[in-house]
């Protein structure tokens, strides 16, 4: 990659991967043991409920889906844009994103569907606001894309090639981070239950927050 990215590129993947591995877990913990970052599985669950009958699970199996499409939908009206730049709206975004993870918590509690749609559109909202950077690809719900760029850079390495070192970096740690985003998700739903999103939705409160304050000593700065 020849372009260095900028220390709020870094510090934003970080975080909302990690975020996004704390929903993802209390996702799968809860009652429906669903993903909700991520939506591959659950479309072949989709196909496996379609297959065998199961109206039950297609309904909350399709709302999970159309959730997450809401989410990106809600990002591309308020970013406007494929490529991550200061001046954007993610400022708003973040808070978007973390009032569904607070209104969650109580649909959650009450064994609701509509606790698992409202994260999967926060996840939809939040992946869809992060794509790509002077040509890295910042996804920071799923990880598919990140094993695979990890993986093309070790072929590349083995074949002698240049090692894109930014590139791989970025996706080492997106992957770390959403694997510590579990990691204490799960911890702390073994503790709090359903208020374990409290933690993600301060921390994307918190980003939002810091993004705004970045946004506006950058302004002044120049």
């Amino acid at each position: 990659m020849g372009i260095r990215l900028p220390t709020w590129v870094w510090i934003g993947a970080v975080a909302l991967s990690c975020v996004a591995g704390m929903v993802n877990v209390v996702g799968f913990l809860g009652f429906e043991h669903q993903a909700v970052s991520h939506m591959t599985g659950s479309t072949s669950q989709l196909g496996m409920a379609l297959a065998q009958g199961d109206w039950r699970a297609v309904g909350h199996l399709w709302g999970l889906l159309i959730a997450f499409s809401l989410g990106a939908m809600l990002s591309g009206l308020l970013i406007q844009d494929s490529t991550l730049q200061l001046g954007r709206r993610y400022g708003v975004a973040l808070a978007l994103e973390s009032a569904l993870l607070l209104v969650a918590i109580p649909l959650f509690e009450q064994h609701q569907i509509w606790g698992a749609l409202a994260a999967a559109m926060a996840c939809g909202l939040q992946n869809a606001m992060a794509t790509t950077f002077s040509g890295a690809v910042v996804r920071t719900t799923h990880l598919s894309g990140m094993f695979t760029d990890l993986g093309i850079g070790l072929g590349h390495l083995l074949r002698g090639l240049p090692l894109q070192v930014r590139r791989l970096t970025l996706s080492g740690l997106i992957i770390s981070s959403f694997l510590a985003g579990g990691i204490i998700g799960a911890w702390l739903f073994m503790r709090w239950q359903y208020d374990a999103l409290l933690a993600p939705a301060l921390l994307t409160g918190l980003t939002g927050l810091g993004y705004v304050l970045y946004q506006q000593w950058a302004r002044w700065r120049h």
